[in-house]
């Protein structure tokens, strides 16, 4: 058990490895096995913020193998009790464009066979999550995105998609038929682990692309490389938008996040 601790937890994607600076790494183990990787604890805006690439540092975890127990749990086991997740999505709207960032307020699941829960008895637990983001949080984050100058989505709806394929034209039209705005492939049960932990936790989405057939555009399918282009030309300044977060965020949470296994036994 290690006895190092931070206050504020960030999960990253591709191009966050370098969050924190000079910070030290340290080893967490958890009853779930190994996190993606070391976490690396510094110092920003003078608090103590922990932070884990989802894929390892050299990407070597595709999103449908990642322990997402695992690395929430080291994240509780810092003392951990708000985490930011930014992450790499793609867009089911024309009118929400690749550099856009959306603060996400609802999450589909359409993922199969991961490990999604700490609860697996004898004791059955039934957890809330009709509201998956932090009401704290999310406002903290829209407004640091724009003072950044970055064009936000103050809401929208995450599908998650199993991995590591892209969807096809069918179900691309199935999820904008619904009404979506955002396609993604690590934020279940990355959010709903956060909660079952009582920690508050808001999603940055940083669109790099239009899903394939997205109604009214004439555009290529997808493809990692313009996915990779697109969020290392924006990585900068998401840098900076965090920052500005974890720069907001009070001592004391006012939110519901803390106490989510009230009643839920």
């Amino acid at each position: 058990m290690t006895t190092e601790r931070a206050e504020i937890g960030v999960f990253g994607g591709s191009g966050f490895y370098s969050l924190i600076e000079n910070a030290r790494e340290v080893t967490v183990e958890t009853p779930y096995g190994a996190p993606s990787d070391k976490l690396a604890i510094g110092e920003v805006a003078g608090k103590h913020v922990a932070f884990l690439p989802r894929h390892g540092k050299a990407h070597a975890l595709p999103p449908h193998v990642i322990n997402f127990r695992a690395n929430l749990w080291a994240m509780q086991e810092l003392g951990v009790t708000r985490i930011i997740g930014p992450t790499a999505c793609g867009s089911l709207k024309a009118g929400v464009k690749p550099g856009d960032m959306v603060v996400a307020d609802q999450v589909v699941d359409r993922t199969n066979g991961r490990k999604d829960t700490f609860y697996e008895g004898p004791i059955t637990t039934h957890v809330g999550f009709a509201d998956p983001y932090c009401p704290q949080l999310r406002p903290i984050a829209i407004d640091a995105l724009r003072a950044g100058g970055i064009t936000t989505h103050e809401k929208g709806t995450i599908v998650v998609i199993q991995g590591p394929r892209f969807s096809t034209r069918a179900e691309s039209k199935w999820f904008q038929d619904a009404g979506w705005e955002v396609i993604n492939m690590t934020q279940y049960p990355e959010c709903y682990l956060a909660r079952e932990l009582q920690i508050c936790y808001v999603n940055i989405s940083l669109i790099t692309d239009y899903d394939v057939g997205v109604e009214g555009l004439d555009i290529a399918p997808v493809s990692h490389a313009h996915v990779m282009k697109i969020f290392a030309s924006n990585n900068e300044r998401v840098k900076q938008a965090i920052f500005r977060i974890i720069d907001a965020i009070p001592p004391e949470r006012t939110c519901g996040c803390g106490s989510a296994l009230a009643g839920a036994r």
